[in-house]
């Protein structure tokens, strides 16, 4: 196939990565009520699941239960929220197709071997991104909403959270966590072409427990050692994950 047969074969995956994603998008515009209520909306509410936890164990403030009030401040906000949380919301459903799309077109230039490796990596990718967004979405992101919603500068200001403020979080938090979850799977990517060794793990675990510390400390500034390491666990583990994943 000539330079312009390629160009021709990844446009028209590109076609079929965007109709899918319309397709999906579509969906979620009609859905979006029912999503903001019960979905996008719930780590507002006292009576997530996890704030329970969290006071149960003595974490937290019990008895200053959170209040988060969310208002619109711009005349079309909700109208724009409303389009762009049907796109990031198709983004995230259809991203196993996406890779798979991507997949097809850079298969035919591997070999048997290397295919196979793809299908496993493929499989992972798909896993972890799923299970990082899981975890953004029930544990990260209501951790840094009620820390950042209940910080006072003066008991002169009252707190409101805008539309747009909340759903940026919201959605950087859950997709870069998607994201890091992908950590194993570049690592054992760049172990299959020899860029990466396990002695780099062992060699430099020490930075890296420090690292994922401030890490930690960053995504979670409560300043309580139970919610440090119940973020920082998680993360150290796809570290050594990671180095599980990358040959000697």
């Amino acid at each position: 196939m000539t330079f312009w047969d390629h160009l021709d074969d990844l446009r028209g995956v590109l076609i079929r990565m965007a109709a899918v994603v319309a397709l999906c998008a579509a969906g979620a515009f009609a859905a979006m009520p029912w999503i903001f209520d019960h979905i996008i909306l719930a780590p507002c509410s006292p009576d997530f699941w996890l704030y329970s936890l969290l006071d149960s164990a003595g974490a937290t403030d019990a008895a200053a239960p959170m209040h988060i009030e969310l208002v619109s401040i711009e005349l079309a906000s909700q109208f724009f929220t409303h389009m762009s949380a049907a796109c990031w919301t198709a983004v995230v459903v259809a991203f196993p197709v996406i890779i798979y799309l991507l997949w097809s077109f850079v298969a035919p230039a591997l070999y048997e071997h290397e295919k196979r490796g793809m299908r496993r990596a493929f499989l992972l990718g798909n896993i972890m991104f799923y299970l990082g967004a899981a975890a953004g979405y029930a544990f990260v992101f209501p951790i840094a909403l009620r820390f950042l919603a209940a910080y006072s500068l003066s008991p002169h200001i009252t707190p409101i959270v805008s539309l747009d403020s909340y759903m940026d979080n919201f959605f950087t938090i859950v997709l870069l966590m998607g994201a890091v979850f992908e950590l194993p799977l570049m690592a054992w990517l760049l172990g299959s072409i020899g860029i990466l060794h396990r002695s780099f793990f062992r060699q430099y675990r020490r930075h890296a427990i420090v690292a994922l510390l401030i890490v930690a400390a960053l995504i979670t500034p409560t300043g309580d050692p139970f919610t440090l390491f119940a973020v920082f666990i998680p993360i150290y583990a796809l570290w050594e994950l990671s180095a599980r994943l990358v040959k000697e």
